[in-house]
């Protein structure tokens, strides 16, 4: 039986439209709280709702858990571009072509390569753009020039005129924050602060992860105070992560990849521990770790090159292991090649009827109908996603991005015993 033939009969009762609501515009948040840990939080152990502020993580918090944060920082990745006839042009930095690696890239002079998404294509068939920026109080120029088509987007050449510069400057000079779409408005500079987590450090994402908007420093200093530990991995979210949707079945939907980075230090302590993920993003880094293992203990890894987990490599796969013997295995591999960091890429989709292998808790905040993301969401909570959703809903949270968020903790049973307003699900 061939490969897309099995995934239809295995999830072709998997239909979007099962996995949609009603979000009436002025639900969506459009800009964030001004204190960032008054946002609403939604409790949930697997039995019963409850409603409370996102200052009371501590309290609510496993100690048993470990939480693990997503590092990754937020470029400012829209650079626009006006045109002798006054047709403005935007040029959207996806991820890097030359050099590949998001360092050397972003630490590149004079010249890059990168992948993008063209605004206004019709309007640029042909030539070079051409933009002045100030740096410094220098005045400098930037050139792109489209060098070939890959798919719905672009490989685009940057010259910049000023030779000491890196690219992460010249980005940061003229480019735009990448806000999402649905928010329908531009980008103001009030975004290069609220729309970046408090701990971002490595440049690359084109999107934020947006369950660690909530976190203010007196925040992570009481989990801190109450034992709760935390690590890091990184994963650069691409835009992908707003693409909906459009087929109807989810087996013909094609997922975007991602770049994630896991030092040895936090895969050692993830091991043997109850984890709870700060944001989809986490989720998905964190689960594709195990089927890294359990390819490369199945000698399936590349002799060169950056390993990598398909889309639908899941659900083609037989566990085969446990999650610690998998993060064993990529201790081992990083002790082979002399690495301190695992560098990877995933296309992984998690749909309804997948088993998670890593993750036992999960923070996040709403997301869009016919998403993947909530199909992530209905994968970890079963059912009653919609219920959440719904009570969501009905009492008054915040949408999407800017939105207030949820606990998932279904495994905690105790988690309600100081609380006195609770619904069952």
């Amino acid at each position: 039986m061939g490969y897309l033939k099995q995934m239809k009969e295995l999830y072709g009762n998997i239909r979007i439209t099962d996995y949609s609501y009603d979000l009436p515009v002025e639900r969506i948040a459009k800009y964030p709280l001004p204190e960032r840990d008054r946002s609403r939080l939604l409790v949930w152990n697997g039995r019963f709702i409850t409603d409370r502020v996102f200052s009371d993580l501590p309290d609510l918090a496993d100690p048993e858990h470990l939480l693990v944060f997503n590092n990754t920082r937020v470029i400012r990745a829209r650079l626009r571009f006006r045109k002798e006839t006054g047709a403005v042009i935007e040029v959207f930095c996806l991820e890097p072509h030359l050099p590949v690696d998001f360092a050397s890239n972003l630490s590149s002079c004079c010249t890059v390569e990168w992948k993008c998404l063209i605004g206004n294509l019709k309007r640029w068939k042909h030539g070079t753009l051409e933009a002045e920026f100030v740096c410094s109080g220098r005045s400098c120029h930037l050139r792109a020039e489209k060098i070939d088509s890959e798919g719905d987007s672009f490989i685009v050449r940057f010259t910049w005129d000023a030779g000491d510069l890196s690219f992460a400057e010249v980005l940061e000079s003229m480019g735009h924050m990448p806000i999402p779409p649905y928010l329908g408005r531009d980008d103001e500079e009030s975004d290069a602060a609220t729309y970046q987590t408090l701990y971002a450090r490595h440049d690359g994402s084109v999107a934020a992860p947006t369950a660690g908007l909530h976190f203010t420093p007196a925040l992570l200093g009481r989990l801190h105070e109450k034992g709760i530990e935390k690590a890091e991995i990184t994963l650069h979210v691409s835009a992908g992560t707003f693409r909906p949707v459009k087929s109807e079945l989810i087996c013909d939907h094609m997922m975007h990849t991602e770049h994630f980075f896991v030092s040895r230090e936090t895969l050692r302590r993830l091991r043997g521990r109850k984890i709870t993920a700060v944001g989809t993003t986490t989720v998905r880094t964190l689960e594709s770790l195990y089927w890294l293992g359990l390819s490369s203990a199945a000698g399936r890894w590349p002799a060169e090159g950056i390993p990598f987990v398909s889309q639908w490599e899941p659900y083609e796969t037989g566990d085969g292991m446990e999650a610690d013997d998998a993060l064993d295995r990529l201790l081992e591999v990083m002790d082979h090649r002399g690495v301190e960091v695992l560098e990877a890429k995933t296309d992984i989709i998690i749909v309804p009827g997948y088993r998670f292998r890593v993750v036992g808790g999960m923070i996040t905040n709403f997301h869009q109908p016919r998403s993947t993301l909530l199909l992530l969401v209905a994968a970890f909570a079963g059912n009653a996603w919609r219920k959440l959703y719904d009570h969501a809903l009905t009492a008054g949270y915040r949408f999407l991005s800017y939105g207030d968020s949820m606990l998932l903790m279904p495994q905690v049973e105790d988690l309600f015993f100081i609380f006195g307003n609770d619904t069952e699900v």
